[in-house]
This record gives C-alpha cells, sequence and structure tokens, in this order.
C-alpha cells in the first residue's frame, strides 16, 4: 500500500536530530518561550523574507491573533467585513469569526481553487477592511490582482498561508511576505511539519509583531504584568527545535514535490480525472495533489483496493457546515462543486519513483 503521507519516513530523516533536541530539552527543562523559540523566529522570518516571525499554538491562532493585533492597534474593529474564498478550510472562517468580525465569502475559480477575482471585487462594500486569500493546497493565490484591489480601496491584506511554506512569487518574495501579515501552520503533515500543533505569524509591521507578541502570552508585557486581554497560544521550545532542524530540508523537500508534481501532470493521461493547472514555477509547493472525478467515492474506493491511499480535502464546503447556519442560504456552486469531485493523492518529498511510477499506472488504468 503505497500511503497518503509517511509521516513516519519523513520525520525518521532527521531522528538524531530529534533525538539529541529532546534530550537537550530535558537537561535544560526550558520549555516555553526560551532560546529555541527566538532562534526559528528569527530562521523563519529570514526565510520568508519579513521583519518578524512570532510563533503561536496553531495556524487558526496565527489567523487570528492578526485580526487581533489590528483591533489592539485600531486598524480594524469587531463587525468589520474580510473577504475570504469559499472553499478554504474552515478554520480561516473560523479565525475571523472569534475575532468577532464578518466573513464574506467569495466564489472559487474552478480552474485554480482560488479566488474568482470577478466576484472578489463585486463584494466589496463600505464595511470591507480586509481580504484573507488563502494560499490552498500550496498555490499562491493570485496576488497581484489581490494587492492591486487592496491599494484601491485601502484594505489589509492577510495571507492564509498554513499550506504553502516557500511558495514563491514571480516577484520573488515568499509566502509570509507578499500581504501585509501571513499565518503559518505547522501541523504535523504540512511541508514544514512539527511534531505536534505549532503556528506563526509573520509581518514586516513593528507594531503588529509587538501586538501578536504580547497577546500570545495573556495580553502580558513582562511576567505577570498583563496590558491587555491576550490569549495563551505559543510555540514551545521542543516544536520549535525541530522546525528549525526540518527548515534546513524545506527548499529540497519542496522542490521534490514540485517534481512529483510535473511527473503526474505529465504522465497521468485519463480523461476521467482532472489534473491541477501548473505553470511550472515555484508559486506551488503541492502541499497537495488534488484531482478531481465525477465519482468519487468509486474512484477512492478504485485507488484503495489497488494500494494507493488518498484523502479528501475537504468534502463539505464551508457554507454548507453547521456551525456556520448563517450561511445556509448561501449558493457557491463552483465551490460545491469542487468539494464534491476533489481526491488528494500521495505526493511526498520521501515517495520513491517506484512509488510514483505505482500511482501513474492506477490511475491511468482507472
Amino acid at each position: 500500500m503505497i500511503p497518503f503521507l509517511d509521516l513516519h519516513k519523513i520525520n525518521d530523516r532527521f531522528r538524531t536530530q530529534f533525538e539529541t533536541i529532546f534530550k537537550e530539552s530535558l537537561d535544560t527543562s526550558y520549555y516555553i518561550l526560551g532560546a529555541k523559540v527566538s532562534q526559528f523566529e528569527d530562521e523563519f522570518a529570514a526565510y520568508c523574507g519579513s521583519q518578524h516571525c512570532i510563533g503561536v499554538g496553531n495556524g487558526l491562532d496565527a489567523l487570528r491573533l492578526i485580526l487581533e493585533g489590528y483591533k489592539l492597534l485600531g486598524r480594524l474593529k469587531e463587525g468589520d467585513e474580510v473577504l475570504v474564498a469559499s472553499n478554504t478550510f474552515v478554520a480561516t472562517i473560523l479565525a475571523i469569526k472569534q475575532a468577532g468580525m464578518v466573513p464574506i465569502l467569495v466564489e472559487t475559480e474552478e480552474s485554480t481553487y482560488n479566488f474568482n477575482l470577478t466576484e472578489l471585487n463585486d463584494h466589496i462594500s463600505e464595511r470591507t477592511k480586509a481580504v484573507m486569500p488563502v494560499h490552498l493546497y500550496g498555490q499562491l493565490a493570485p496576488m497581484d490582482e489581490v494587492q492591486d484591489l487592496a491599494r484601491r480601496y485601502g484594505l489589509l491584506v492577510i495571507e492564509d498561508a498554513a499550506q504553502a511554506h516557500g511558495a514563491k512569487h514571480h516577484n520573488g518574495k515568499r509566502a509570509g511576505n507578499i500581504g501585509d501579515a501571513a499565518g503559518f501552520s505547522f501541523y504535523p503533515a504540512k511541508n514544514l511539519g512539527a511534531l505536534g500543533d505549532g503556528g506563526a505569524v509573520t509581518t514586516s509591521d513593528d507594531q503588529l509583531a509587538a501586538a501578536i507578541a504580547q497577546l500570545r502570552n495573556y495580553g502580558s508585557s513582562s511576567k505577570y504584568v498583563n496590558d491587555v486581554v491576550g490569549i495563551n497560544s505559543r510555540l514551545d521550545e521542543i516544536q520549535a527545535a525541530f522546525l528549525s532542524c526540518k527548515l534546513n530540508l524545506l527548499d529540497e523537500d519542496n522542490s521534490e514535490r514540485r517534481r512529483i508534481a510535473a511527473r503526474y501532470n505529465s504522465e497521468i493521461k485519463n480523461n476521467k480525472i482532472q489534473l491541477p493547472e501548473y505553470d511550472g514555477s515555484e508559486n506551488h509547493v503541492f502541499h497537495l495533489f488534488v484531482v478531481r472525478v465525477e465519482d468519487r467515492q468509486a474512484f477512492r474506493a478504485y485507488l484503495q483496493t489497488n494500494g494507493v491511499g488518498s484523502l479528501i480535502h475537504y468534502p463539505i464546503a464551508p457554507h454548507q457546515q453547521k456551525a456556520f447556519k448563517e450561511f445556509g442560504s448561501l449558493q457557491f456552486p463552483v465551490a460545491e462543486k469542487i468539494h464534491n469531485q476533489v481526491v488528494s493523492i500521495p505526493i511526498s518529498p520521501v515517495m520513491t519513483n517506484d512509488q510514483v511510477d505505482q500511482v501513474v499506472l492506477v490511475l491511468n488504468n482507472y
């Protein structure tokens, strides 16, 4: 069986370093907001090209803390509208709602799974204060157009970069340094994944960075001194050290993902299977390789029978989730179609050529 994602094999490459890190952590007994977190924050900020990185508990908190930070600075307030893609993972929408703001869902472009730019422009109102492009599956959103629109209407641009570690815009900037701020997730399955939960905010806004650093730690500026109402959302020392270790291989891993994706796109030839668009550039890091089929249930059963793992990202569109009853009357035909058809097939930097060959063969024989 070719697993959808072999996390053991991915992390086993770092076993010796991880064991050393764990021993050092036990010996120093320093676990929260210490030197390892600061080191990773400096390294990841430099990698993204931003001035600041603030390690937090997870990707959801990263996005929420950006919004809370802008509220603290008086640049956003509760009730403001934030434009967001209708086919994103629910965390993007939860962050907006938890910050007391209003998510405005925008229909999807079928070929790229990112914003339909006409729809994006049509959803701007006097209450619109920010846009949150999602680099879904590891592919950059149409950031040139998003930035132009933001400048025209005075909007903040907050990247949901949870799946796009290392993705590079044609101007050379990486995800995390294209908008005003960005939220990352280091969930174990990400291209840069911890061995537990973790997240970060990147930004070059000094004031925002200071606000988020305060908010993530109970609103504290120094120990037991609480200036604002914050939350507890801190990247811990051992996960930060693991991430520093893995960051050294991120570009190499992303290149391998792109190589496999290019093979899939050139070698899978089956008119029952729709492959993702890819222009061959570094704007995609293929966190996921997502195909579309008419009969998803039959396709996944076929894959399982033929020894190929798969997952669905994501089976239910956000506006159809029970948690978001306020969206229940909305219709997004393209997003709904995508959610009904998508299937993610194996892609990772530790797949062998034989495994890729087998996936291609199985899909071509469907």
